[in-house]
């Protein structure tokens, strides 16, 4: 049987540019239909829903980060994720072994010697140890002596008694870059709310336990106002509020996860002080110099700062004044509060970012930008922006 490659090829063609045509036609559906942004860079944000404020690639594509070494997407969720992706519990579950499984985060971990070839031979780096997936035989990192693998079900089991006693509901649960770091959300119960009679700002509370297996990060536990579905989540700074509590991988760690309990039993107050400071940004209007002024506190530029670093920051000014024009178009109005939210924005999403071989993301910048948003990289940024912030409200 012959075949014509012309006419294959050009069959072939035509069916990609179909395709094309039809993400292209649903992405401006949405963006008619005012559930989609189109930003000056070609992505997309998200404008409505549970995902508000979402970042999708310039053909609406997800950037999510997760992990999909077993050849399935690592992610259990109670609610479909903006990335429709992964395993979806409508209502979700108490059940934590349902959740480890369908989050693909029920593996465990081992340590192995960590070995070197020399001349031939096969020798022993004493001192150091690999953490290695004992369902894929994946090296996960590189571990002193002293290390202490806490395993994934040990470090979220504690929360079960929170979903028995209490009425709250295990949200979500994943990992990223090849299960090297592990997480999982609680939602409480109830919301908080921002400027009650003005914007009305619903926040709902989150809980999230984040476990890691490389050797760099401790085992943590963070109140957030976003529930993680991806490696893209959010949390705000709060002055002398306690919103993060860590342990790390040494002698005795597992058992140290219990005192995780008094950062829980600060939670509601976290969230109750977060709310009111938020209401006060949110009744600040916010002139253009003072917002100038936040932005030079951030990011100061010295007098003989190279011309390529002064274009850099020049860029980081525009994209800000545009977030925090977007914010004040919407609902925001030109406030203190709506400067915060254009300053979380741009170092969420837009910030330059350089993924490092180290960090096994190298190449994959949305992987590496979720990892940051996940870790929290980025928080102490946040965290003076609220201060600034905080020093110009009404009183």
């Amino acid at each position: 049987m012959s075949i014509d490659v012309n006419k294959a090829f050009a069959a072939e063609r035509g069916g990609q540019l179909d395709a094309a045509r039809n993400w292209e036609r649903e992405l401006q559906a949405r963006v008619a239909a005012g559930t989609l942004k189109r930003l000056p860079d070609g992505r997309y944000k998200v404008l409505t829903g549970w995902d508000e404020g979402e970042i999708l690639s310039a053909r609406g594509e997800p950037q999510h980060g997760l992990d999909e070494s077993t050849g399935a997407v690592a992610l259990y969720s109670s609610v479909p994720a903006w990335h429709h992706l992964g395993n979806v519990v409508p209502g979700g579950t108490t059940d934590i072994d349902k959740v480890l499984n369908l989050g693909r985060i029920d593996y465990e971990v081992v340590t192995v010697p960590a070995l070197y070839l020399w001349n031939g031979e096969l020798r022993v780096h004493l001192g150091q140890r690999h953490t290695v997936r004992a369902d894929t035989g994946a090296a996960l990192g590189v571990v002193g002596p002293d290390y202490e693998v806490i395993q994934n079900r040990k470090a979220f089991e504690f929360l079960q008694e929170l979903v028995n006693d209490d009425e709250v509901i295990w949200e979500s649960a994943g990992a990223l870059r090849g299960g090297k770091k592990v997480f999982v959300t609680l939602r409480m119960p109830g919301h908080v709310t921002v400027d009650a009679g003005g914007i009305g700002d619903q926040i709902v509370p989150f809980i999230e336990a984040i476990n890691s297996h490389d050797g760099r990060s401790p085992y943590e536990v963070v109140a957030t106002p976003w529930r993680t579905v991806c490696g893209n989540t959010e949390r705000f700074s709060v002055r002398d509020a306690v919103s993060r509590w860590k342990v790390r991988h040494t002698r005795n760690a597992t058992g140290r996860i219990q005192e995780a309990r008094r950062t829980l039993g600060l939670t509601t107050a976290y969230y109750d002080q977060w709310a009111v400071e938020e209401t006060a940004l949110a009744r600040t209007d916010l002139a253009i110099d003072e917002f100038n002024q936040l932005i030079d506190s951030l990011w100061s530029v010295e007098e003989d700062a190279t011309a390529r670093t002064r274009r850099t920051a020049e860029a980081r000014r525009e994209r800000l004044h545009g977030l925090f024009a977007d914010e004040a178009e919407q609902r925001t109005g030109r406030t203190a509060y709506g400067a915060e939210r254009a300053v979380t924005g741009y170092v969420d999403h837009f910030a330059m970012i350089r993924p490092s071989a180290a960090s096994g993301l190298k190449g994959n910048p949305a992987g590496a930008r979720g990892l940051r948003l996940l870790e929290g990289t980025d928080d102490e940024v946040k965290s003076r922006a609220h201060r600034h912030l905080m020093l110009l409200r009404r009183r």
